[in-house]
């Protein structure tokens, strides 16, 4: 993700709605803050709430903090979970703690996963906690056992999603490593981590790894330096990935270099075409002779954006309107939109809203309701506007 954009672009429309009779259209919607009595949190990325019936949220900020609070409306304070800013190391505008996982049986297990970047070397890291054995509230950060270190040339272009499937593996999204245009070539190829979604198995071990590998992994067998863990590959840098709760889907934003922002549904083995192209669009050297790219499912360029931020597809009750559309954001515009399918697979497509904050991630709780983080510190919700 970028951060720290100057530049102004004009406020142009991306898209108004390709209504048809079998779809009705996306309304519009306005942001509220949804909870209003919260100091504001440090630079916060990313929310997320665990199935263990305690109805907690948990709000990571980059620096290195996890945060805990309680489901409610009115609360006035929350308190820190875990702080790993020892360990985080932000010299780069895009580093620090950047997401968190609960495992699927933490309710039993008290294991959860946070990615975060360290320093000398420059490096990020995927590791698993647990939660402490006399206070719910708090980890026990001697706990930590490292699943894996990447190595990062660069800064910028950390990624960064950590979330378990249906299948109870555990998918991360990592960018390209930083730098203009994939220097080091990582977009394309299957021996580093770099520029992939991963697919793993924290419950078992493969090969002497502190996880497994999943056994339909599309390059599982590995062998010439590939990597076995990859599941998808040819993506500059993934800000931001979800599945959808009702058909499965793997939805990711892929924030480009210059010109295109690209949403994908990623599926197994995909390559994504970085940096043969960004978006649909040319971008370095020739794609070689019997490749197969997966266009992207939209993208958009620098009249309406700058960085993409991917959300969620909408699932939750409070907005009927709204079910089965997939709401993302610009981080630097503020934009929110909002894309779905018809029956016949036609794209409809609408800008939601334009507002100035900037919009860092999107967090789904566990009844499918939508919520946005903000770099002003809040959380934020949608309502529907009543068309007049």
């Amino acid at each position: 993700m970028r951060y720290g954009h100057s530049l102004v672009y004009p406020l142009l429309l991306l898209c108004v709605s390709a209504d048809t009779p079998a779809q009705s259209p996306i309304p519009r919607v306005q942001m509220k803050s949804a909870f209003p009595n919260l100091p504001p949190f440090e630079r916060p990325v990313w929310m997320t709430q665990p199935d263990d019936g305690t109805g907690r949220f948990f709000v990571v900020e980059q620096p290195g903090w996890i945060h805990v609070f309680p489901n409610d409306r009115n609360v006035a304070k929350s308190q820190v979970f875990l702080d790993l800013t020892r360990k985080t190391g932000v010299v780069h505008n895009e580093e620090g703690l950047l997401c968190m996982a609960f495992h699927p049986d933490y309710k039993n297990n008290g294991k959860f996963y946070a990615y975060y970047c360290a320093q000398k070397p420059r490096r990020t890291v995927l590791s698993e906690f647990q939660v402490s054995k006399t206070d719910p509230n708090k980890a026990d950060p001697s706990s930590e056992r490292i699943l894996f270190e990447v190595a990062q040339p660069d800064g910028n272009h950390k990624g960064s999603t950590t979330l378990f499937g249906r299948d109870g593996y555990l998918y991360v999204s990592l960018g390209d490593g930083g730098g203009w245009g994939d220097p080091h070539g990582n977009g394309q190829s299957l021996k580093t981590l770099l520029a992939k979604i991963l697919r793993i198995d924290v419950n078992s071990r493969t090969g002497g790894r502190p996880y497994g590998i999943p056994i339909d992994n599309p390059f599982a067998v590995g062998g010439g330096g590939v990597r076995p863990e990859i599941w998808a590959y040819g993506l500059r840098n993934v800000w931001r990935m979800s599945f959808d709760r009702k058909t499965g889907e793997l939805w990711a934003g892929d924030v480009g270099q210059d010109a295109w922002e690209e949403i994908d549904v990623i599926v197994k083995g995909g390559n994504y075409g970085w940096n043969y192209r960004e978006g649909k669009h040319p971008f370095k050297g020739n794609l070689p002779a019997g490749v197969q790219l997966i266009d992207p499912v939209y993208d958009y360029g620098r009249g309406s954006g700058v960085c993409v931020v991917g959300g969620y597809v909408y699932c939750g009750k409070k907005l009927p309107g709204l079910e089965g559309v997939y709401i993302f954001a610009d981080y630097v515009m503020g934009t929110i939109w909002g894309i779905r399918f018809s029956p016949a697979k036609t794209l409809q497509y609408r800008e939601l809203l334009r507002q100035p904050k900037n919009i860092a991630s999107f967090a789904e709780d566990l009844d499918g309701e939508l919520y946005l983080i903000a770099f002003d510190g809040k959380i934020y919700e949608l309502e529907e506007m009543v068309a007049k």
